[in-house]
């Protein structure tokens, strides 16, 4: 299974060049992310912090006024991390593949932790390791 998380456009994401600027991705996945995790039904409430970032460019987006879509799956979970894969893209056109570690986080005791069987759990559901989103 995976989730689909349609992105708004905002004109500011737009650098010089007239395409969305590189950083700007990363915010883009930030709002998947989070839209994918904190969910009131399957919300990590001990929380979480990012580890890791990959990104590979495959093609310029450019600013319009529909939604790009944000398409992601748990690439990997291991007992104290796990791994995001998404795609940016449209129907016919993928402009960003990548990858966030996310480490869950007790925030109290300002260290990390392991993932509840909870949360194992939500993110089995969206396991997916057939299609690596970014290549090694």
């Amino acid at each position: 299974m995976r989730h689909i998380y349609r992105c708004p456009m905002r004109w500011v994401d737009m650098d010089a060049y007239g395409h969305v600027n590189n950083a700007v991705f990363l915010s883009y996945l930030e709002e998947a992310r989070i839209d994918f995790l904190n969910r009131p039904d399957k919300e990590f409430r001990q929380g979480s912090v990012v580890a890791r970032h990959e990104i590979d460019y495959k093609r310029q987006l450019v600013h319009r006024h529909t939604p790009v879509d944000i398409e992601l799956w748990v690439s990997e979970i291991r007992a104290a991390s796990f791994t995001i894969a998404y795609e940016v893209k449209d129907a016919d056109q993928l402009y960003v593949r990548a990858a966030t570690m996310v480490v869950p986080f007790d925030f109290e005791a300002q260290r990390p932790r392991r993932l509840t069987a909870e949360e194992q759990e939500f993110l089995a559901e969206y396991r997916d390791d057939k299609d690596e989103a970014v290549a090694a």
